[in-house]
């Protein structure tokens, strides 16, 4: 704690301050920790639960099970306000999730490769009319230069 300029309180007063807040620093790190910690819990819910509602076709069923019962489990230990269970429930949520988003990459990788293997068979059918448009597509790189502003 810094008291600076020329304040009109007695010199006691602030010393009394300043072994008040020395006093109390403890307790004031342990409230912020808890606060950050519930903080952390209640973002990942917010943010696990956005996920499962903007792609419910792309989660797979056995995870999404798994990630609505670690949402349940954190927002219980939330409601108790026990620091540790949070703590606990918010690694629990973390690796389900984690595993959620691993399973809906390998599920839209898989999509897009049978997409991408059936978009080069159909262009591997129709090789003669792709390489007549090839020439159409070519990028030409230019710069537009405004001679009138320099007359």
């Amino acid at each position: 704690m810094t008291i600076t300029g020329g304040s009109a309180l007695p010199k006691d007063d602030i010393e009394r301050m300043m072994r008040d807040a020395e006093a109390h620093a403890e307790e004031d790190k342990r409230r912020r920790e808890e606060a950050e910690v519930k903080n952390q819990a209640e973002t990942l819910v917010y943010q696990t639960e956005k996920l499962l509602r903007d792609n419910p076709e792309t989660v797979p069923a056995a995870e999404k099970e798994s990630v609505e019962q670690a949402i349940a489990n954190l927002k219980k230990a939330l409601e108790g306000g026990d620091i540790e269970a949070i703590k606990s429930g918010t690694e629990q949520l973390a690796a389900e999730a984690q595993k959620m988003g691993s399973a809906m990459y390998a599920n839209a990788q898989a999509s897009q490769g049978s997409a991408t293997g059936e978009s080069y068979a159909d262009a591997g059918a129709s090789g003669a009319s792709g390489a007549t448009n090839a020439g159409e597509d070519e990028v030409v790189d230019a710069e537009i230069v405004d001679d009138e502003g320099t007359k």
